[in-house]
């Protein structure tokens, strides 16, 4: 089974940029399959196509041969020309990726740095660092955007954690009474501490900034021991996309290092799932609450045939999280169930 799921999603490609309303759903289909079955499109035998989708103006598509899907996505562009259409539309073609956690957005206020740096000397410097980030504008308030995968913006929060702490150091040489910034770099949303780790009178303490979709498939799939440790108390704080982990130690005389040793173990597992899972959004918006109630209904009673999907229902959507192969063919059943209920009520 996880054998042919894998190669058909290799098969596979996501279409941006369908012209929607324009026709009915079936005639643009039909004109998508047609497209790309089209050798001057380095098109090839279509084996099945999902249109319409969840998300607004984007088709799934999977053709018979792997080497043509291939092939599609090596052409550089894709014009959607039909007579019934009455201009051409460019249209994305992008693989069915494993990678789909992408889209993390943070805001950073950077005016901690100010009084060191130029800075937009020092944004300049973060977009050289971290090509695969995108930055909006900087604002007069010092706070900049910043989109792209997590271990992305991991990357970025511990370089300006250096630079905080550099500050830190500079200003502790000046006076003790200003050992760190740290009310202002616990502005930036990415964490809402300066240190990885510190020491009190207590104990250990540790704590660890997650991407909130993976802490919540790690809380209901990985072994409770990691997140529920009798020797090691864990909180968490969620602001949107990014979650906060508080660790520390809970008993008197446990084993040097067991807060940090569970620490690095929730970041292992973090990473490992962060490069395999996958996420697809089912919108509700435009339907009415019974029409939303279908939707939760069929994904309750779907899974069950997928043990390892975890589906988050929330007013205006559906969060479906897993590996690509099994959300793939999940959301599809469910689209399939919905579609079908709804024709014959």
């Amino acid at each position: 089974m996880d054998t042919g799921r894998a190669a058909k999603s290799a098969r596979t490609v996501v279409i941006s940029g369908v012209p929607d309303g324009i026709l009915k759903d079936d005639v643009m289909s039909d004109i998508l399959v047609i497209h790309f079955q089209k050798s001057k499109n380095n098109g090839g035998d279509v084996e099945d196509i999902i249109y319409p989708t969840m998300e607004k103006g984007v088709a799934y598509l999977t053709f018979e041969d792997q080497e043509v899907a291939e092939s599609v996505l090596k052409k550089n562009e894709h014009r959607l020309e039909d007579k019934r259409l009455s201009r051409y539309y460019p249209l994305k073609v992008t693989p069915y990726s494993k990678n789909v956690f992408s889209s993390v957005t943070s805001v950073l206020n950077m005016s901690v740095f100010k009084d060191q740096y130029v800075l937009e000397d020092l944004i300049q410097e973060i977009k050289k660092k971290n090509t695969a980030l995108s930055f909006g504008p900087l604002q007069s308030s010092g706070h900049i955007s910043v989109q792209g995968s997590f271990p992305a913006i991991e990357l970025l929060r511990d370089f300006l954690l250096l630079k905080a702490k550099s500050l830190s150091e500079d200003k502790n040489e000046e006076s003790k009474s200003h050992q760190r910034p740290k009310k202002q770099q616990q502005q930036c949303r990415l964490t809402t501490d300066t240190n990885n780790f510190v020491h009190d009178a207590e104990g250990e303490k540790q704590v660890v900034v997650l991407d909130t979709d993976t802490y919540l498939y790690m809380k209901n799939f990985l072994p409770k021991k990691l997140l529920a440790n009798t020797d090691v108390a864990i909180s968490d704080v969620t602001d949107g996309d990014i979650t906060t982990l508080y660790l520390q130690k809970v008993r008197s005389r446990p084993d040097a290092g067991q807060v940090l040793a569970i620490k690095e173990e929730i970041e292992h597992q973090s990473l490992k799932l962060h490069n395999t899972l996958c996420k697809e959004r089912i919108c509700l918006d435009g339907y009415v609450r019974d029409e939303k109630q279908k939707y939760k209904l069929v994904c309750e009673t779907l899974k069950s045939h997928y043990p390892s999907v975890l589906v988050i229902p929330y007013a205006t959507h559906i969060d479906v999280i897993g590996n690509s192969l099994e959300v793939f063919e999940f959301t599809r059943e469910v689209n399939k169930e919905v579609q079908s209920l709804f024709q014959h009520r």
